[in-house]
């Protein structure tokens, strides 16, 4: 499902249903019968460590990001008014429902291969659970992406997992603030080298940020967060490797899923 013509984005968007799980104000909506997620500006809860403009505009800014990569980590998402005010609009994604990407497990229920251990901790009743996630590309990429956008709030119910195998990233009003806030499940690649393709996402992107993208993302995000975003460009082309959790911060969000 695309919208390849730009004029049909612009059509009537027509509201189905909130969403109830969101923590913000979203919608279920259709533009010319094609399935969307709005969030409404209107609809945002005003939080004081993400103070500077709206989370519709860290929204698209991570899009932008994500094409920059190459990696399609984020559906189409694009700025336009609608039913309850200006907002976010991003093309709907349905995940196959036999696919968990990341999971909580009981720890005799770890699979042997295929998947990584982020961490283990005890359950309700006193018994031990494992956070554990696929080991693909898709989700390294993904995992690299956050890092770059310095997201705060990857849980696991904001991975789309495709049935062609593909990973979307959802919901990143809480991306590119200047101080070290990544709060995510993907930790199971901790220390590891990045691959070819990963080094040069992040090039390409550090390109980008000096033609086009920055000055679309000026309209977007403040001047320190761009600068702040090169930045974080720059650490990962001069480690080459995932990054460490930053002891003053949680690691992983809360709730997880």
């Amino acid at each position: 499902m695309t919208l390849p013509d730009p004029d049909v984005g612009s059509g009537e968007l027509d509201l189905i249903a909130p969403i109830p799980t969101a923590s913000n104000g979203t919608y279920l909506a259709t533009i010319e019968g094609i399935p969307v997620v709005y969030k409404p500006v209107s609809g945002e809860q005003q939080l004081w460590d993400f103070p500077d403009g709206p989370l519709a505009h860290r929204e698209m800014a991570a899009y932008l990001v994500s094409e920059a990569l190459g990696w399609g980590v984020v559906p189409r998402t694009w700025l336009r008014d609608g039913p309850l005010g200006a907002g976010m609009v991003q093309l709907w994604r349905e995940p196959d429902p036999e696919q968990d990407p990341v999971d909580l497990v009981s720890s005799d229920a770890v699979p042997d291969k295929g998947w990584r251990h982020v961490l283990t901790a005890q359950d309700s009743r006193h018994g031990t659970v494992v956070l554990i996630h696929e080991d693909s590309p898709a989700l390294r990429r993904m995992a690299v992406f956050d890092v770059v956008v310095n997201n705060a709030d990857r849980k696991g119910g904001h991975i789309l997992a495709m049935p062609d195998g593909h990973r979307y990233g959802v919901d990143h009003g809480l991306t590119f603030h200047v101080q070290r806030k990544l709060r995510t499940v993907l930790w199971g690649w901790l220390g590891e080298e990045l691959d070819d393709e990963e080094i040069a996402g992040v090039e390409h992107l550090r390109l980008s940020l000096g033609a086009g993208l920055g000055q679309a993302l000026s309209g977007l995000l403040s001047a320190p967060e761009i600068v702040a975003l090169d930045e974080r460009c720059q650490g990962l082309l001069s480690e080459h490797r995932f990054p460490a959790p930053d002891g003053r911060m949680p690691a992983t969000p809360w709730p997880l899923f």
